[in-house]
């Protein structure tokens, strides 16, 4: 067996001293057994997979109903994010802001250090280069993933670009993010994910959920990620990405902030209904954007992800045929039900429920038992290639052109089905004051309003009046804004029943905003910004009658008074650093309503 000497810095595959140091520095301290440098490879691929297998990690499914794909089941106490867990480690508690928790980078190092002192011993260390976005695009991240888990190497590799092209894309630079985790014996007393902007660095230790340790995902691309981008003077963004054409052939490019399991990843992957024949979406990206100024002075946008991490609950072929499609092969399942033919189920998933099966704590299920077969927040992670509506633009190294942002949360009453914002820093206010009703992808109570202002409220790397104002002030290095508007998808009528479709008929309202956005029709201003005229929103074919749309589209004024009151508690949580041009919007609001 190679010693840690030997297998990181012998028979590393990189000349980078940088690299190679700390790699030995963290190894001396975690002291695993073996050192493996991924390198992307299907020949690793199979390898790595053939040992999860042998190891338990990974459970096979029926390779003739779903080639290359497989089952992992995590530990019951460890099934999403934790966020009173997630730290950011700034020298000056004031940078994280109220909405964080902060802890001194010096008490993190030490903390964690303790924990990860001797944590790999009898385990493999497997060095994961990535790059998050594009190769070779000037908008793309380098990152490195220590970590004593092969289903997060296997992970890794579906959803970044990982291995040897990281490394070449690296060669002698200092510039990348540094990842270390371990986790340890998934203790949930022993559980941390700390972020320390200021050194690029991220340690998680105690987890083996994806959102916890996947780190080129929530950690890098968004925590860490925003930081970056206010001091660079770009923007990391909880967005889909996706690319509308009409009949003409004009394709408009739209980015989208929704919170978790909210339907970001069904409209990214939307089908247009039946009556929207020459109409076509695609997707370049279902959950992150990373958007920057270009030289024509319009926002451009990547993807930094190579795939998917997408709830499965309520997934099936009426909600996101192409989600169904994406995860016919290739696909890692976590926390889902298997059933005795080796195939996966979950609720909302087409057909008849089996008889019995195996719930995703691995115990036997049958229906009505009073309990779920897949966890809700039970997860599939599937490579981006297997999207049939990917779109041509999803490795383009400069991105897409984005015309229009949307923004949109889980509200059951108040917010319309769309409407749009006057000005930009108007579309900012609705972004920042944005509310969701909380769901399972974070630990908590389920159906809980909170605000989630540009559905990064889990996510951003530092305080949050600061990020709003980084919003506001990109508005001076942006010469063609894009057009800012807010959906609400799941507003309900007094009996509880939704009162829109969703998901493929949600083409309707982005019709609308593409034609918003080019100019072609007229729209009816209230106090609360521009909405559609009646029939202004296509509903052909659908059984809708003009009272609902009615429904879906008003704007009650006791519910937003109500609103306004709510808010300000999210506003005397920013304290002296709630930007002045949102208070003043936010006056004005209250005078238009007062009025």
């Amino acid at each position: 067996m190679a010693s840690t000497q030997m297998a990181s810095v012998g028979n590393a595959p990189t000349k980078n001293q940088t690299l190679l140091q700390w790699v030995n520095r963290c190894a001396r301290m975690t002291q695993p057994d073996r050192i493996v440098w991924c390198d992307g490879s299907e020949e690793e691929k199979k390898r790595l997979t053939e040992q999860a297998v042998k190891e338990g990690i990974l459970i096979p499914l029926n390779q003739e109903k779903r080639p290359g794909c497989y089952l992992h089941r995590s530990n019951p106490n460890d099934v999403a994010r934790v966020e009173h867990l997630t730290f950011i480690c700034t020298p000056n508690k004031t940078d994280a802001g109220p909405t964080n928790n902060w802890m001194d980078p010096e008490e993190a190092y030490t903390k964690l250090g303790q924990l990860f002192d001797g944590c790999m011993k009898g385990r493999t260390m497997y060095v994961v280069p990535y790059v998050m976005g594009p190769l070779g695009s000037p908008y793309a991240k380098i990152g490195v993933e220590l970590t004593d888990s092969i289903y997060v190497a296997l992970n890794m590799r579906i959803m970044t670009r990982m291995g040897k092209p990281a490394l070449d894309m690296l060669g002698e630079s200092e510039d990348f993010n540094r990842g270390l985790h371990s986790t340890g014996d998934v203790n949930p007393d022993r559980r941390y994910i700390c972020h320390f902007p200021h050194d690029n660095t991220i340690w998680s230790f105690g987890s083996g959920y994806g959102g916890n340790v996947l780190l080129g995902k929530k950690c890098l691309a968004l925590r860490i990620g925003s930081y970056l981008g206010r001091e660079e003077g770009w923007m990391a963004e909880h967005m889909l990405i996706l690319g509308v054409t009409n009949p003409e052939g004009v394709t408009t490019y739209v980015a989208a902030a929704f919170p978790s399991a909210c339907g970001k990843t069904n409209f990214a992957m939307m089908i247009p209904p039946g009556e929207y024949k020459g109409w076509k979406v695609e997707t370049v990206g279902d959950d992150i954007a990373w958007m920057r100024p270009g030289p024509d002075g319009r926002l451009y946008a990547i993807n930094p992800e190579a795939g998917y991490f997408g709830v499965v609950p309520g997934t099936n072929n009426k909600t996101n045929p192409n989600a169904m499609a994406t995860i016919a092969k290739d696909t890692l399942f976590t926390n889902v039900g298997l059933t005795p033919d080796g195939d996966v189920w979950w609720e909302g998933k087409d057909g008849e429920v089996p008889s019995e099966l195996i719930d995703w704590q691995g115990k036997p299920w049958k229906p009505g038992n009073g309990e779920k077969a897949a966890h809700p927040n039970s997860r599939f992670t599937a490579p981006m290639t297997n999207n049939p509506a990917i779109s041509s633009k999803a490795n383009d190294p400069q991105g897409v052109p984005i015309s229009a942002i949307i923004f949109g949360g889980r509200r059951s009453n108040t917010v319309p089905l769309v409407l749009q914002a006057f000005n930009w820093t108007h579309g900012v206010f609705l972004g920042a004051t944005m509310g969701s009703e909380t769901t399972a992808a974070a630990t908590g109570k389920v159906g809980v309003v909170r605000r989630d202002p540009m559905a990064m409220l889990p996510f951003c790397g530092y305080h949050m009046g600061d990020y709003l104002q980084h919003w506001l002030d990109m508005q001076k290095s942006i010469t063609h804004l894009p057009k800012i508007f807010q959906v609400n998808w799941f507003r309900q009528d007094k009996n509880g029943k939704f009162v829109w479709p969703g998901f493929g008929d949600n083409m309707r309202v982005l019709e609308w905003i593409v034609n918003r956005v080019q100019g072609r029709v007229p729209t009816q201003e209230t106090l609360l910004g521009w909405v559609p005229r009646n029939g202004d929103i296509n509903t052909k074919g659908l059984d809708i009658s003009p009272d609902t749309m009615a429904e879906a589209t008003s704007i009650k004024e006791d519910e937003w008074k109500a609103e306004l009151k709510s808010q300000e508690v999210f506003f005397e949580q920013l304290g002296t650093k709630a930007p002045e041009a949102l208070m003043l919007q936010r006056k004005l609001l209250i005078s238009r309503l007062g009025s």
